[in-house]
């Protein structure tokens, strides 16, 4: 019979493609899983991976009991959850790591709502653009990502929020743009622009547009919005954003629409075949069907 154990690490060595990284997600070390694997293969009579020099694929044997291998341990996890206690108290800690989005607000709310039921859990929030949030993901060191249009990527799971960032100018209240109600595509090219260093958002966003970037005249790039709205305050540049990420009611700062609109959508994206703690699991699961309430099928 095979163990729980060796589908959990047969099914990392087949998200990650690699014996190094999923033995850093596993904590152990290479050599130990590499005998465990070529055990499991010896237990079936059959080749599961085709090793190559830095990427290990999955034979037609190796597809098969990575469906199967998926379906049984989610089995088991729905097997032990039906003999707990409806009483007993949920506890442990979740980390969502999280780019800049108002989206956000709502996930807080979520978790006010949880909390009140699941006191004993704890919320981490680790806030950065989606390549660190990515390798942090990788790691085990977020469980939960909130992305802006993440890059797909096979080892990854996309849980749709149907919800969307709309994205604008930031700029000083006493400019002159400040006096349209909205600020044309066309004119970020005679602009000094202040832009994010996040690929999609610097790049593929605005060509979606017909702006490429070299076109531009880009003064800055920032890695989160907090600290780039002081260049805007003093004139260095406007910056592209989100909207409502910055409080302008008390500065020299205001907010203005792109026309057309350009808008990206939000995903929460988890490692595929991840095994979830108990409280990791119960959340993800109520931000789920929170969110879906929301679906355009449910509108």
């Amino acid at each position: 019979m095979i163990e729980a154990r060796l589908l959990h690490y047969f099914l990392t060595i087949a998200r990650e493609q690699n014996i190094t990284k999923a033995s850093e997600a596993l904590f152990v070390t290479q050599s130990t899983l590499s005998k465990q694997m070529m055990d499991l293969e010896k237990q079936l009579g059959k080749k599961l991976f085709l090793r190559g020099n830095r990427k290990i694929t999955l034979t037609e044997e190796g597809i098969f009991l990575r469906n199967r291998a998926q379906e049984i341990l989610e089995l088991m996890d729905s097997t032990e959850s039906a003999f707990r206690s409806e009483k007993e108290i949920l506890n442990g800690d979740i980390t969502i790591g999280c780019g800049e989005t108002i989206v956000m607000d709502e996930i807080a709310e979520m978790f006010a709502e949880f909390h009140r039921e699941h006191s004993e859990v704890k919320l981490h929030i680790y806030s950065g653009n989606a390549e660190t949030v990515q390798e942090r993901l990788d790691k085990g060191l977020c469980d939960i990502g909130l992305l802006l249009y993440p890059v797909w990527q096979e080892k990854y799971d996309y849980i749709d929020t149907y919800r969307r960032d709309l994205f604008g100018i930031l700029m000083p209240k006493d400019c002159e743009l400040a006096k349209q109600k909205s600020v044309q595509v066309a004119q970020l090219k005679t602009l000094p622009l202040i832009l994010s260093a996040q690929r999609f958002l610097a790049h593929e966003a605005l060509r979606a547009q017909g702006l490429e970037m070299s076109a531009l005249n880009i003064v800055a790039t920032y890695n989160l919005i907090y600290n780039a709205a002081f260049l805007v305050e003093r004139k260095v540049g406007y910056a592209l954003c989100p909207e409502g990420l910055v409080n302008t009611s008390e500065r020299n700062l205001t907010y203005r629409p792109l026309t057309p609109e350009m808008a990206v959508e939000l995903f929460l994206v988890t490692k595929k075949y991840q095994v979830f703690s108990p409280a990791v699991k119960a959340f993800l699961n109520y931000m789920t069907d929170q969110l879906s309430k929301t679906s355009p099928a449910k509108q």
